[in-house]
Order: C-alpha cells, then sequence, then structure tokens
C-alpha cells in the first residue's frame, strides 16, 4: 500500500507555505539573516511542537517565519516543500501564504511574490509540479486590514487563483470579512475560506452564504448540523481536510476518532491535505498512509480522495486532463 500511495497522483489543496518550515531550515535562514531563535537545537524546536489547541500552534507559527526577510528565504522554502512533496508523488500543490504576518514584520509583499514565484516556475520547469497561490487573510485581524492589503496586491491580482481566511477562527466569524470577500468576487478572484476547524458549523453557512466561497478548508463540524451535512452532500462543496493537523492541535485525540469516515459515508466531497505538514507529523504520503492505518481503506477510496481534489484544483482543463490521465495510470 505504501508503494501504492507513493505513486499515486495526489493534488494538495490545503497547505500553508510557511508552516512547511522544517526546523533544519529554519535554522539555516535565523543564521542566514542573523535571527536569535530561542532554541538552541532541532531536537528542541520539535520538542516544541506539542499543542494544546490551534492557538498554541499559531503562537510558534509565528515565530518560526520571523526568520523570512528576503525574497530567496521565500524561493527557498517555497523549493524545499516542493521538492519533498514532488518525492511523495504529488503533482500539483496550492499554497496558502500570509502576507499579513510578514507585513507586521516590516516585509514587503513584492518580496513575498517574488520569492514565491521564482519557486513556482522553478518547480514547474524542473519538477513538473504545477502550483496554485492562495493569499490568506488574518481572521484574528482587522477587516479593513485585510481590504488594505487585497488593493496593495493590485499588480499581483492575476497571479493569484483564490483569497482564502486562516488562523485564529474561535470567535473571528466570516460575516466580519464580507466586504473583503465581495471586492475579491468583484475582481473575479474565488474565494476559499476555513471553517468548521474549531468553529461550530454556522461559520461553515457564512462562508458559503455570506463569503461566497467555492470550497471549505477543513469543515469536520459539519456533522454536527445534519441538515449543512446534506446541503455539502447535495451542492458537492469541497472539504479540505487535514488529518493529521486535527490530531495536533486536539480536534480530535486520535485518527481513530477522526470523523472522516463519517463524511466519506455521508457523500462528501473530501480530499486529503497536510497544512502545516512540519509543524503536524508530516506531508501528503503521511497524511494518506496515517489514514491507511487507521481506517484500513482500501485502493479504491484513496483514487476517489485523489480524483476530489484534481477536479477541485485550480488548474486549466489542459493539466486536469494530464493530472485525470496520471490517475488512471496510477
Amino acid at each position: 500500500m505504501r508503494d501504492f500511495l507513493t505513486r499515486l497522483p495526489k493534488a494538495e489543496l490545503h497547505l500553508h507555505i510557511e508552516g512547511s518550515l522544517e526546523p533544519e531550515l529554519m535554522f539555516a535562514l535565523a543564521e542566514r539573516n542573523g535571527v536569535a531563535l530561542p532554541y538552541a537545537s532541532v531536537e528542541e524546536v520539535r520538542a516544541a511542537y506539542d499543542f494544546s489547541d490551534l492557538q498554541s500552534f499559531l503562537d510558534l507559527y509565528y515565530q518560526g517565519m520571523s526568520v523570512l526577510h528576503t525574497a530567496e528565504d521565500f524561493h527557498d522554502l517555497a523549493m524545499d516543500y516542493f521538492r519533498r512533496a514532488h518525492a511523495e508523488g504529488v503533482v500539483h500543490v496550492e499554497m496558502h501564504f500570509d502576507p499579513q504576518a510578514h507585513l507586521a514584520r516590516g516585509v514587503e509583499l513584492p518580496v513575498v511574490m517574488e520569492g514565491l514565484s521564482l519557486a513556482r516556475r522553478e518547480a514547474a520547469r524542473e519538477l513538473g509540479l504545477s502550483t496554485a497561490l492562495i493569499m490568506a487573510f488574518l481572521r484574528d485581524r482587522d477587516a479593513e486590514e485585510a481590504l488594505k492589503v487585497l488593493e496593495e496586491a493590485a499588480p499581483y491580482w492575476e497571479m493569484l487563483d483564490a483569497v482564502g481566511l486562516d488562523s485564529a477562527e474561535q470567535g473571528n466569524p466570516p460575516e466580519k470579512f464580507v466586504e473583503v470577500f465581495e471586492r475579491a468576487r468583484r475582481l473575479g478572484i474565488p474565494r476559499v475560506a476555513h471553517a468548521g476547524e474549531e468553529g461550530p458549523p454556522a461559520y461553515i453557512r457564512g462562508a458559503l452564504d455570506l463569503l461566497g466561497v467555492c470550497r471549505i478548508d477543513h469543515g469536520v463540524r459539519c456533522l454536527g448540523d445534519p441538515a449543512l451535512v446534506a446541503r455539502l452532500r447535495d451542492e458537492q462543496t469541497v472539504l479540505t481536510v487535514c488529518p493529521l493537523s486535527n490530531v495536533r492541535l486536539r480536534v480530535v485525540d486520535r485518527l481513530e476518532d477522526h470523523p472522516l469516515p463519517r463524511l466519506l459515508a455521508e457523500g462528501l466531497n473530501v480530499t486529503l491535505n497536510s497544512d502545516d505538514p512540519a509543524y503536524f507529523g508530516g506531508g501528503m504520503l503521511e497524511n494518506f498512509l496515517a489514514c491507511q492505518r487507521a481506517f484500513d481503506w482500501d485502493e479504491a477510496t484513496f483514487r476517489r480522495l485523489a480524483g476530489n481534489a484534481i477536479e477541485a484544483a485550480f488548474v486549466d482543463e489542459a493539466r486536469r486532463d494530464e493530472l485525470r490521465r496520471l490517475l488512471a495510470e496510477a
């Protein structure tokens, strides 16, 4: 099964590129940029990856990205992940990035965009890996700031495959960002949003009805609302579920307790993703393998999940046909 899951062409729809920062690269970039880290070793960093909830992770996540300063840093960050993903049979990656977190540190948007854009071109050329870019807004910051960032990104609007909404969910409902997402809609930029990770099913409804999103990142709390489940099934709304992330952030205690089997049994349009692989125990392959161990799924189930992601990916139809062919041949 490991061989099958490795060669299975996987499209990742829910990845935070800052969350792919492995401790080894964190130390290398810290030395390059003269950043003092509060850790003495790679092992000490990994020991800190024991999170009690989403906020405890976010505290470390923002601390880690303090080593990212130059376009070269963002290029190296993305390529480091792209190479690992490619080796695991990933054929397409859609990466969220958090411009507000960098602007707050004095790192301007052109620096971030230059580095990520260079890495995307290099990944296509050297690895045959297609990529998409999702500019995410931090929901625990002011919506006015998010709108300002969206306008500041005007030179890059055509490079954005979507805008998203991430960071601390509790107490930050979708209605806070209606104006921002309406502006993105008028610009013709697709919208996605984290909802139903720690927040209630109502946040999923709000993301659909108020923000006009085309898919829900996480969405595992939907099962608390049978009417919402029926709607998600009828509309085949994509859920970008992140199994190992949900375990590490205590959404569930064990993967065996995860609602994934029930989500599939309900006929929902589920995909598997890594979220923040450096912090949550592995990339796409490890998430697929962990689900196989926990749920004893067969090859047909994993083909279905991989196919769901290919159909939902932000790619042109020629690339989608190519990915479908790779799946059929796996």
